[in-house]
């Protein structure tokens, strides 16, 4: 899997939150000033190459929809992202935004009982 660019993501973005759509609902979603139709078009080819969208074809017209699920590509980005920026230790990560964010003691407790509550649990520890 690639990286998006910024301008794939946005489109990814609006596919994954309509589930599918023709190149004008993907435009419709976009704030002002909306880019033209034939910048969209490109770009969801673009993402039809790269597999992370496929089409339903009606005559001329396509209809787009996701191939990649949103989570699947949160999880390699973030793996990129902290592989890149934190030598791939996402503690160094986490203790980066905590001093970024300046989290308090009880801002780091709720952190990790939100972790811990949707950590999947070991089956081998029934």
């Amino acid at each position: 899997m690639k990286e998006l660019t910024k301008a794939e993501e946005q489109v990814m973005q609006i596919l994954w939150s309509l589930g599918k759509g023709f190149v004008k609902d993907v435009i419709e979603q976009f704030p002002e000033p909306k880019p033209i139709y034939n910048s969209v078009s490109t770009i969801i080819r673009i993402l039809e190459k790269k597999g992370f969208v496929g089409y339903t074809a009606y005559g001329k017209t396509h209809e787009y929809y996701p191939l990649i699920q949103k989570s699947e590509y949160q999880r390699f980005f973030l793996k990129n992202f902290v592989s890149g920026y934190f030598g791939g230790s996402f503690k160094r990560m986490v203790s980066f935004f905590a001093k970024e964010e300046e989290l308090d003691v009880k801002e780091l407790e709720e952190l990790v009982n939100y972790v811990k509550t949707q950590t999947p649990k070991n089956d081998d520890e029934s």
